[in-house]
């Protein structure tokens, strides 16, 4: 039998419901309580009005908002890639083929080595208050190596992507056809049994705007839903194609014209901005500004990876977003909780609701402001997934 319990005296709570605070879009509610029956929210409100539960947490003052949901990870590798980062940081510019690096590595990798990183990266972020996180294939690129990343993935997280399209694989460089002949048929095939979504790098030196259409279309027809890397390098095809095809999320969306702003704002498609890429490759920022402003819903996540953002941090990257990508704390905070969830498709996260997960994250300050305003401070102080004090 579950047992209520209440966390009250939150001195400001994030619920994600305009309806059950001050009709921000925040839903803030002030001098608040939330009431947790087994793994799911079943009360919020004022903490003076806090039903009766069978246990109480005191949060002494301090902000509660819901638990990150993290729509953009790549956690299934093998290596790191600290040489490429350093001579980046020297002077050299960012491009797709590292990839084949962390590819080499993680082909070479045991099951074991493979399962330690990525639970490792998963408890990490868990840490910081993530827990929703999508994870992706994509560094293996054989028919085996993607579905054994898959089925690792899948023991641990429920947001499991197909991303076999990461680039060509380097066994076929010079026959890319073959490859994405191999991608739709039998690698599709072997991983669509572990997977929700479907994933292509749509990018000059990976896929191009008919491959990728080939390979998310093929997806589609074998249940997975599309997601694709659109627009990050430079300006491409990616982010009309992701409307076409309704793809839950256009991923980096760094370079748009005011018709892929347009084509964003008219459709159910969000565009996940991660600047933890631009940080580490001194790219150029997207602009949150002018998509936020045109209606278009946004997502805030960490890309995390070996080789472009080495960050598990959804409150770093909310502090780049505020700084560097002119989002308000408010907006910024929105995007990595509710943005997320609606990159996933997902109402059960993402919001503290009656239905809802019981994902909350406790902060050691008095408001959700203090994640831009006291950036690289380990402000997360307990975290609650599915009704579980896990933090």
């Amino acid at each position: 039998m579950s047992s209520s319990t209440a966390i009250t005296n939150i001195a400001t709570l994030v619920t994600n419901d305009p309806s059950l605070g001050d009709s921000s879009p925040l839903g803030l509610v002030r001098d608040a309580a939330v009431v947790i029956d087994g793994d799911r929210v079943v009360w919020t409100g004022a903490s003076s009005k806090a039903p009766a539960t069978d246990n109480r947490v005191d949060a002494g003052g301090r902000a509660v908002l819901p638990g990150f949901v993290d729509s953009h990870s790549h956690l299934v590798f093998a290596g790191d890639r600290t040489e490429e980062f350093n001579a980046r940081m020297s002077g050299r510019g960012y491009t797709a083929g590292g990839i084949r690096t962390t590819v080499a590595a993680t082909r070479a990798a045991s099951d074991e080595e493979l399962e330690r990183t990525l639970t490792r990266y998963l408890a990490e972020a868990l840490r910081q208050g993530t827990t929703t996180m999508e994870t992706k294939s994509g560094y293996g690129l054989t028919v085996a190596d993607e579905a054994r990343a898959l089925r690792l993935a899948a023991a641990h997280t429920d947001e499991v992507t197909y991303l076999g399209a990461h680039i060509v694989a380097p066994d076929l460089a010079d026959d890319p056809a073959a490859y994405v002949a191999l991608v739709t048929g039998e690698m599709l095939d072997a991983c669509a049994p572990h997977a929700r979504w479907i994933d292509v790098f749509c990018e000059q030196g990976a896929f191009d705007g008919d491959q990728a259409r080939a390979i998310l279309t093929a997806g589609r027809a074998k249940g997975l839903h599309p997601r694709i890397h659109a627009n990050q390098l430079s300006h491409g095809p990616g982010v009309q194609l992701a409307v076409e095809l309704d793809a839950a999320s256009a991923d980096h969306c760094t370079h748009l014209t005011d018709a892929d702003v347009d084509a964003l704002a008219h459709s159910r498609t969000v565009a996940t901005l991660l600047p933890g890429a631009e940080f580490s490759t001194r790219a150029e920022w997207p602009d949150a500004r002018r998509l936020l402003d045109a209606g278009v819903t946004v997502a805030l996540s960490t890309d995390c990876n070996p080789g472009s953002s080495f960050t598990s941090s959804v409150p770093f990257c909310i502090a780049l977003a505020v700084r560097d990508m002119s989002m308000t704390p408010d907006e910024a905070v929105w995007s990595a909780t509710a943005g997320g969830a609606a990159a996933l498709r997902r109402t059960d996260v993402g919001r503290l609701t009656p239905g809802a997960y019981a994902d909350l994250t406790l902060l050691d300050a008095p408001s959700h402001v203090h994640l831009a305003y006291r950036p690289g401070v380990p402000l997360v102080s307990g975290v609650w997934r599915r009704g579980v004090r896990v933090v």
